[in-house]
């Protein structure tokens, strides 16, 4: 928890405003049993009605008064616990979007969307419970234990005994909750991790009739977690009637041996009342703060495993924020690749092998190989998603690691395998590259993406509304506005990774035509159709992450079997 005190500084006055009217309440709580003591000691004993009514108005006034500084504590706690967990959530995000993609490969989409949201609240509720309760508790607690010794102080002994035995079931329930509150956390994890998956291959999943084999996944998982929420859940509300028991019992043994006292003239009904109530405030006290310890273990829990993300660097680092102004030599590649290899992690194997590649300017570069050859790793190395292991890339004779990232992937427009659209207008949507481009540059784009004829059609036109994940639009819609997003702003290089899978070849056939009509910057298409890349200046074909042959279409069918095996078993 220490490291995310930090995001307390901007709440500084409402962190003191909140426990300072809190101290407020307690002091009119602590007062308040002494002076009901007072209306039976001498009002009601000596049928006093005036000075009832004198008491009786005091104690609804500090009544109300604690009521009314309540009422401002409340708010200043809320107003700090929130935005404390807006800090924390924000700058979680904020970190989030600096993570390379090995990172985010690592923790995943479902922990990491669990960890901004669901601990971030859990530790919301811990620092609204912790400014609220952290004067009040201890100082009435400190005010109940000194009054009722003021009160008689023999009988105040039996305080002695009811602390120490309350203390020791929190730290009972303390030791066993902690490591049950990580395990609950992972297990809500997995269930976060199966839900959307599942909601996500929805239609696979129906249309291979697996719905019996998810639900039963999900039940695994979901049992695995009702069991460790449910095991601290019981832990936990055992605290509350076991130290009221406690209470109770001291009560009892208050009652009785106040009892004689009374009896005895060594005390009176006024004070062995006060005596019970503040017997009673200490049980509440003692119980608040065991409930601020259990709220603090979630807390801590959630702090570690938010404070993991926090330290966590990533592993592609911007070591320039500059802008750099570049006069590039007319000879001077495009693109290049010297001597790069890369793996996915220490251990595993290289996904590309010692790649050498000089693209040039305008070129157009077919990349082709088998599922798992490496082509896609190839294109992620150009836009810094991940880092070479060995070797340097170059754009414009630069290595890629010189550039900033908004220099760098202003350059480039690239449309990813997975077509995802955001929720938004069309406009919105393909207005990515550049958030002020004319709808003359959009309806350009459109037109060569092979997307104007549906777009026409769309109520609203760029207006349209597009849910989350474009799912309104087909599969091969989706990709044309990908594509058509890419286009916006007339990059200087264009990646086009296995974006034409879900278009008919006609489609496919006509955008080919158009790219290649309308934009002249350098063009990478990876693809496994064989005569989606035919036609580029330049063929690498890919097998097992080396490069098995580098050259035109004609003369890879001569010499490099592997290209010759793509083409025969797609064109025969």
């Amino acid at each position: 928890m220490k490291k995310l005190l930090r995001f307390l500084k901007g709440y500084k006055v409402d962190m003191i405003v909140a426990p300072l009217f809190k101290f407020f309440e307690t002091v009119t709580d602590i007062i308040i049993p002494l002076l009901v003591a007072n209306m039976i000691d001498i009002g009601v004993k000596n049928n006093d009605v005036k000075f009832i009514a004198i008491y009786g108005a005091i104690v609804i006034g500090l009544n109300i008064v604690g009521i009314v500084c309540s009422i401002i504590g409340q708010h200043f706690a809320a107003r700090a616990s929130a935005g404390v967990s807006y800090e924390i959530r924000k700058g979680l995000y904020e970190h989030v979007n600096t993570l390379s993609h090995a990172e985010l490969d690592k923790f995943g989409t479902a922990t990491l969307n669990n960890r901004i949201t669901h601990d971030v609240t859990v530790i919301k509720s811990a620092i609204a419970k912790f400014i609220r309760l952290v004067m009040r508790s201890p100082f009435l607690l400190i005010g109940s234990l000194v009054m009722a010794m003021i009160i008689d102080i023999k009988l105040s002994l039996i305080f002695l005994v009811v602390a120490p035995l309350v203390l020791a079931v929190v730290f009972v329930v303390f030791k066993l909750t902690e490591p049950l509150y990580d395990k609950t956390q992972k297990n809500l994890d997995k269930v976060s991790e199966i839900t959307r998956e599942n909601l996500q291959g929805t239609r696979v999943v129906r249309a291979f009739n697996k719905q019996d084999y998810e639900e039963s996944r999900f039940e695994v998982a979901s049992l695995r977690l009702r069991k460790s929420a449910s095991k601290v859940t019981n832990i936990s509300a055992a605290l509350t009637p076991m130290t009221s028991t406690i209470i109770n019992f001291a009560i009892i043994a208050v009652i009785w041996f106040g009892g004689v006292q009374v009896n005895i003239g060594g005390l009176t009904q006024g004070q062995l009342i006060a005596f019970v109530n503040y017997l009673t405030q200490l049980g509440t006290a003692l119980v608040s703060i065991a409930n601020i310890i259990i709220s603090f273990i979630k807390a801590q829990n959630c702090a570690k495993r938010i404070n993991q993300i926090f330290d966590t660097k990533p592993s592609v680092i911007e070591t320039n924020h500059e802008h750099m102004e570049l006069k590039v030599a007319k000879d001077t590649p495009k693109i290049e690749f010297k001597n790069v290899s890369f793996s996915y992690g220490e251990n595993a194997k290289y996904a590309v092998k010692n790649l050498s590649l000089k693209i040039m300017p305008g070129e157009t570069i077919g990349i082709i190989g088998g599922t798992g050859s490496g082509k896609s790793s190839i294109i992620n190395l150009i836009p810094r998603f991940y880092d070479a292991t060995l070797g340097n890339v170059f754009i414009d004779g630069i290595d890629v690691k010189s550039f900033s990232f908004h220099d760098l992937r202003s350059k480039i427009g690239i449309v990813p395998q997975k077509a995802v659209l955001f929720k938004g207008t069309l406009k919105e949507n393909l207005r990515w590259r550049k958030k002020d481009a004319t709808l003359e540059e959009i309806a350009r784009a459109v037109k060569i993406s092979q997307s104007e004829e549906f777009v026409n059609e769309l109520e609203g036109k760029y207006d349209f509304k597009v849910q989350a994940g474009g799912k309104n639009f087909s599969g091969g819609q989706r990709q044309r506005l990908t594509i058509a997003r890419a286009l916006v702003g007339n990059p200087e290089i264009l990646i086009l990774d296995d974006s034409a899978s879900a278009l008919d070849f006609a489609t496919d056939a006509a955008l080919r035509k158009a790219i290649k009509q309308y934009v002249h910057g350098t063009i990478i298409i990876v693809s496994q159709r064989a005569n989606t890349v035919k036609n580029a200046d330049k063929i690498v074909v890919m097998e097992e992450g080396n490069v098995v042959g580098i050259g035109k279409h004609a003369d890879l069918l001569k010499n490099c079997p592997v290209y010759n095996e793509i083409y025969s078993s797609q064109t025969k």
